[in-house]
């Protein structure tokens, strides 16, 4: 190797990747409590939550071929306390018993109301279709919207509706997404899932997020989002997101480029959610709205460099770095500075690159399996974000349940 190209690998580069690696855990570590901060901010006190009025909220459900969870989903909305609500389920053209199931548990509960999906408008991806027509149906002041795959507490609406009136530096806001705690089985699902709290957590301000309602700081989760009628309507309903596949971006999105604030928070008191059985499923997921998130000109490269430069990285110049240890002594000579420094730092900046990972396994209570083949995840996600990328430039898109859109 070229002596000036070796002295870089071995004497910059670590320093490179542990600068990176800090910034992502320094950001990761301060955010986390602002994440979590949803308990402290959603329960009133006990007086005041038994005189006001029960929150009326309507709960609103796409579902497509999800005979497998749309009960348990239902009856955990249908066990909620302290709230005055309405649950609708939008069958948006399944082919399995989802259909059957709402309709048996409508039979017994007058609360539950059953719509029938239509043909899929030119223009429009199903699912944000199916919730703007439950959002027409909806006849409650606040809006649950909520996938069919989420299992919720019997606390967790009376506590969104909490932390939604809550204020934040910069006002009220006009939509609260909470993350549900993310079940997983198979090894890619512990890898990879747990990379939405990841990349959310170490590379978004939430302190200037919850201070502007500028577009650049939208994020949610598509899984659950609670605002009001009139927030909604003024943000343009999903009707402003017609096309996309990724609510959990894009929704957040149009209501901050209304003028309003939107917030994120750790749900997994109040739900939880495995959305994928299989690897094949996760990666599916994954590819069919990465071109929404980071898998476009404008954020891969910068994004395989923060990831690739604080997660791989200092493993290359760590194992460069002891080659060139060993080839030294093989021929006698001593170690020099720079590789020993090199070493350091690499070491160094691989036990703060898994700092996130960690912290997130016991406080949000994620897998150790993923944490610890944390640096595979960050492999597999650009991988799946290259591909996604590609997919587009040659006017790919993936196929979810049944459908392009």
């Amino acid at each position: 190797m070229i002596a000036w190209l070796s002295w870089f690998i071995i004497a910059v580069l670590p320093f490179v990747s542990l600068a990176l690696a800090a910034l992502a855990a320094g950001m990761f570590v301060s955010n986390l409590p602002l994440f979590m901060d949803g308990e402290s901010a959603s329960r009133c006190d006990a007086s005041e939550s038994n005189n006001a009025d029960s929150p009326r909220v309507s709960v609103l459900i796409p579902a497509r071929n999800e005979e497998s969870s749309i009960a348990a989903c239902l009856e955990s909305v249908l066990q909620s306390v302290q709230v005055d609500l309405e649950a609708i389920v939008l069958d948006d053209g399944s082919t399995d018993q989802t259909s059957a199931f709402v309709h048996e548990i409508a039979q017994r509960d007058s609360r539950v109301r059953l719509i029938e999906g239509i043909e899929l408008p030119e223009g429009w991806n199903g699912k944000q279709h199916a919730c703007y027509r439950l959002a027409k149906h909806a006849q409650h002041e606040h809006l649950l919207f909520l996938d069919a795959d989420v299992r919720l507490n019997p606390i967790a609406i009376i506590d969104l509706w909490h932390r939604f009136s809550a204020e934040q530096d910069g006002g009220k806001i006009g939509l609260l997404s909470a993350f549900p705690r993310q079940e997983t089985g198979t090894l890619a699902e512990k890898l990879l899932i747990p990379m939405m709290h990841f990349i959310l957590l170490s590379y978004l301000p939430f302190a200037r997020m919850r201070g502007s309602a500028h577009p650049a700081y939208a994020s949610g989760c598509g899984q659950l989002f609670f605002t009001t009628q009139a927030s909604y309507q003024a943000a343009g309903t999903h009707a402003a997101i017609r096309s996309s596949r990724h609510d959990g971006l894009k929704l957040p999105k149009a209501f901050r480029e209304n003028g309003m604030l939107t917030d994120c928070v750790d749900g997994s008191r109040w739900a939880a959610c495995r959305m994928y059985t299989s690897a094949g499923e996760v990666v599916q997921g994954l590819l069919k709205n990465a071109h929404e998130g980071i898998a476009n000109s404008r954020l891969l490269v910068p994004f395989t460099i923060l990831l690739g430069g604080a997660n791989l990285l200092p493993w290359i110049t760590l194992a460069i770095a002891f080659s060139k240890r060993s080839s030294l002594i093989a021929e006698g000579l001593p170690v020099s500075t720079s590789v020993a420094i090199g070493i350091l730092t690499s070491s160094i900046a691989i036990l703060v690159s898994y700092v996130p990972r960690l912290t997130a396994a016991i406080r949000l209570r994620q897998s150790i399996t993923g944490a610890v083949l944390h640096p595979i995840a960050i492999l597999s996600f650009l991988l799946i974000q290259w591909w996604a990328f590609a997919n587009h430039l040659r006017g790919r898109q993936v196929t979810w349940r049944g459908r392009l859109g």
